[in-house]
């Protein structure tokens, strides 16, 4: 099955094979209403999948991941047997301008972090989890899936468990004490017996999950008076932009976010050279004459 060559062969994160699957799904929907096998598609009727995507007004980003799944897809049926050849192959797509991430500002950072009531579990674990994710700037999927044996508070050193293996991240002493207070106070309080080994857990007693992460994020990000609009990746920016402003480098920042290629970190440097243009922009005396 197409979801065993994702795992056994590709080796993609769990997110990835939801999204890949779920991609190919719509595509042979597509090729189903218009009467053709898989096997039977050519690179016209991909190109008029791809056409009906832009005609639907999915974004750049979405139709791209598609065409990748359909590759994947075709790929899969080659390794199969089933075709020689991978129709998907030769479609090329306009080149678009790709968005720069959003990031948080020092001070929006500053009152995200204060709006949780450590007095209580809810508030308290809300606390630790926001600490701990600006401090590493790890991915949502692995917050929620750390292991309470995954953290070292007496060294402040995080053992994140991503797809590329396991990379250790140093931890700020506030994210430590936020940590701690959380485990040792609280956790108590709201774990069941099915989220033994599990950090993060809901009032439920189970593991969190990653919709009950980012509603808590939007919900703190309101109270908090924030505009910008919250993503599940925008604390994993602001991590990684302001580390490089003050100082670190881009190979050391791809470390910690466990980047593959380094050109995934590199767009923190375009992120922070605009960041700069714009600091001079609104606060140099001369460029505000015109």
């Amino acid at each position: 099955m197409f979801s065993d060559y994702l795992t056994n062969q590709k080796s993609n994160s769990a997110n990835t094979r939801e999204s890949y699957l779920r991609d190919v799904m719509s595509f042979l929907e597509f090729l189903s209403e218009r009467g053709v096998a898989p096997v039977e598609a050519d690179e016209a009727v991909i190109q008029e999948y791809i056409d009906h995507l832009h005609d639907l007004k999915r974004s750049p980003t979405t139709i791209s991941r598609n065409l990748a799944s359909v590759r994947c897809f075709y790929k899969f049926l080659i390794f199969r047997g089933m075709l020689d050849y991978n129709p998907a192959k030769g479609i090329k797509l306009e080149k678009t301008v790709k968005k720069l991430p959003q990031v948080l500002s020092g001070e929006d950072i500053e009152r995200l972090l204060a709006q949780p009531d450590i007095t209580e579990p809810k508030g308290c674990r809300d606390k630790a989890m926001l600490e701990l994710l600006y401090a590493t700037g790890i991915r949502v999927s692995e917050l929620i899936n750390l292991n309470i044996k995954d953290i070292n508070l007496r060294s402040g050193v995080l053992y994140c468990r991503g797809s590329k293996g396991i990379r250790p991240i140093p931890i700020y002493p506030s994210a430590v004490v936020a940590v701690s207070d959380y485990i040792y106070r609280m956790r108590g309080l709201i774990a069941g017996p099915e989220s033994e080994n599990a950090l993060f857990v809901n009032l439920n007693g189970g593991r969190l999950t990653r919709q009950g992460f980012w509603k808590i994020v939007k919900g703190y990000a309101t109270e908090a008076g924030i505009s910008k609009e919250i993503t599940p990746h925008t604390l994993r920016h602001s991590f990684a932009l302001h580390l490089l402003e003050n100082g670190a480098s881009v190979k050391d920042i791809q470390t910690m976010m466990g980047h593959a290629d380094i050109s995934s970190t590199q767009v923190y440097v375009q992120l922070l050279d605009n960041h700069v243009k714009r600091v001079y922009q609104d606060c140099h005396p001369k460029a505000k004459i015109g």
